[in-house]
């Protein structure tokens, strides 16, 4: 380990970290170690000093590529020249004072239409960035938010930015913010984590580490993320950031009066009064229940508003920016219009399961209701989210529908096995078990399931909440219910024959979508020895993972 480079300025790598070498002492004889003053440049421990032994450390070295060895090599400017260049400094900083002028969009690798450029100049009207982006899906909130993030970072007003949003959409906001925005956000995960801890020590608080940072909702839910998160940013983080993507996920779900909060919705709750400023972004704010959506925006500006009082509009408008499509393309154009053209699928034989399975079903629905017409109202709203659930994953695809009704049978099954089942299950929670008819968030869950699914695997998926449900609206205390339970399955074993021998065929619908596919963009596709594709591109939406794959 050679200490020809070591002399005060240049920068080091020391135990895992980098640091300015402060002070070299040459040791007086041959056979003793150099002492070296270090201080931090990390930013979990910017500043803090370190004396080593230089020859004793076992990764100490210097960094070769720090840039400083060539710092005036070439001589310094004229004073006229270098004036010249201080003023356009001057000129490049005139906004920093000025909310009517705009940085960002100059120094952002994207081409902005004039209406994205509205959340910028509200958001640098307010004393704090307390905005909802409601715009509709493909207006761009996105850009949007980077824009305003950009802007407040060159104008000194944030340090500190974290980004909560699906975890489907991390490598996209991740991507998007690197390539148009020229910021480098970290994801903060399970590996994440791991790594701070073997780099820096297990105690390290990984939020630290860094200070632009992506989140995934479900992880803000676990006191693993969420109490470093609450630990960096204190009571009150100064000059921090917080955009929420698809914020209508914290809003309560409940119409009640007083809606009762989710997990998620009490996570941001706690986290988003400890940001100064606030961005959320969603498509789809408004839930239909005024008390839900007066709740979600007390969380974004509790100042102006308070859950369970009416929302009124003067308030809103200086908080909300709200643009359709139609509203775009009557100003600017620009957006084709939408046509729904449904297609009927006819003439399948009286034996299609797509035919045969939702009549089953619906007798199966017919005998659970006149079995639960005599049982507590728990147990009846339990047995119907059951239903609820199984005809939307049959509508969905007959794979997803046969993996949820093999689960519901086992449930079923355990019942009867016990002979007597307790009234109410201790870990039936109502907001998950209504889930299971809303449909929120399974798409997301699943389609980041290796990174999300095992970091909060106490979150109920699907098909546990289905058994939650089937055994909540399942009782076999009584023998002429067993005889029922017994009648019940013996009408889902023969869906499950049915769904079996189908699943894995392409229905009628994927036989459809082919045939497009055929028509507009392949001619030949199942003729033709190599199919020739045009550039026409065709999206296929579903809600269910089983149902894409």
């Amino acid at each position: 380990m050679t200490t020809k480079d070591l002399i005060p300025g240049r920068i080091a790598h020391v135990r895992q970290r980098r640091y300015l070498v402060e002070k070299v002492v040459t040791p007086e004889s041959s056979g003793d170690a150099t002492l070296v003053d270090l201080s931090c440049l990390d930013d979990d421990a910017q500043g803090d000093p370190l004396s080593v032994l230089w020859e004793h450390e076992l990764d100490a070295q210097i960094l070769k590529d720090d840039g400083w060895s060539t710092v005036a090599e070439k001589g310094f400017d004229d004073p006229e020249i270098f004036t010249a260049y201080l003023r356009t400094l001057s000129w490049n900083c005139v906004t920093a004072t000025d909310p009517r002028l705009f940085q960002a969009p100059f120094r952002a690798g994207i081409k902005i239409d004039a209406y994205q450029l509205e959340p910028l100049r509200k958001a640098l009207r307010l004393p704090r960035v307390n905005l909802f982006v409601a715009d509709d899906v493909g207006l761009g909130k996105t850009i949007e938010a980077g824009l305003i993030a950009r802007e407040l970072l060159l104008r000194r007003r944030i340090d500190r930015i974290v980004v909560a949003c699906p975890p489907s959409m991390l490598d996209q906001w991740q991507d998007e913010m690197e390539a148009r925005f020229g910021l480098r956000f970290v994801i903060l995960d399970r590996n994440y984590l791991n790594r701070m801890r073997r780099e820096r020590g297990f105690s390290v608080n990984p939020w630290t580490t860094r200070s632009f940072f992506l989140i995934s909702h479900r992880l803000l839910i676990s006191e693993t993320y969420a109490s470093g998160l609450r630990d960096w940013l204190g009571e009150f983080a100064p000059q921090s950031l917080l955009i929420l993507d698809e914020a209508h996920h914290a809003a309560p779900s409940s119409g009640s009066r007083y809606a009762i909060d989710t997990q998620i919705t009490r996570a941001i709750r706690d986290i988003s009064p400890r940001f100064e400023h606030r961005l959320f972004l969603s498509a789809t704010p408004h839930n239909g229940h005024s008390n839900s959506f007066s709740a979600l925006l007390e969380i974004l500006d509790p100042q102006r508003f308070c859950r369970g009082v009416r929302v009124l509009k003067k308030d809103l408008n200086k908080v909300l920016i709200r643009r359709l499509k139609s509203d775009i393309r009557e100003l600017e154009g620009g957006f084709p219009r939408r046509n729904v053209v449904p297609i009927v699928i006819d003439g399948l034989p009286p034996d299609a399961p797509e035919l045969v399975l939702p009549k089953i079903l619906d007798d199966y629905r017919l005998v659970r209701e006149k079995r639960l017409s005599t049982e507590t109202k728990f147990r009846q709203i339990a047995g119907a989210l059951v239903i609820g659930g199984l005809q939307k994953r049959l509508l969905s695809s007959i794979e997803a529908f046969a993996k949820t009704l093999a689960v519901h049978r086992k449930s079923v099954e355990r019942a009867l096995e016990k002979k007597k089942n307790s009234t109410e299950p201790s870990k039936l929670d109502w907001k998950d078990l209504e889930r299971l008819t809303s449909g929120e968030d399974f798409d997301e869950d699943l389609a980041d399931q290796s990174r999300d699914s095992q970091e909060n695997p106490s979150e109920p998926g699907f098909d546990e909440l289905m058994i939650q449900a089937t055994t909540a609206s399942t009782s076999a205390d009584r023998e002429e219910i067993r005889m029922t339970l017994n009648r019940e399955l013996a009408i889902v074993d023969k869906m499950i024959n049915i769904a079996e021998a189908s699943r894995h065929n392409a229905d009628e619908r994927v036989r459809s979508i082919i045939k497009w596919i055929e028509d507009h963009m392949c001619l030949g596709l199942s003729t033709a020895d190599r199919p020739q594709w045009n550039e026409r591109r065709l999206l296929i939406f579903t809600e269910y993972e089983d149902t894409r794959r």
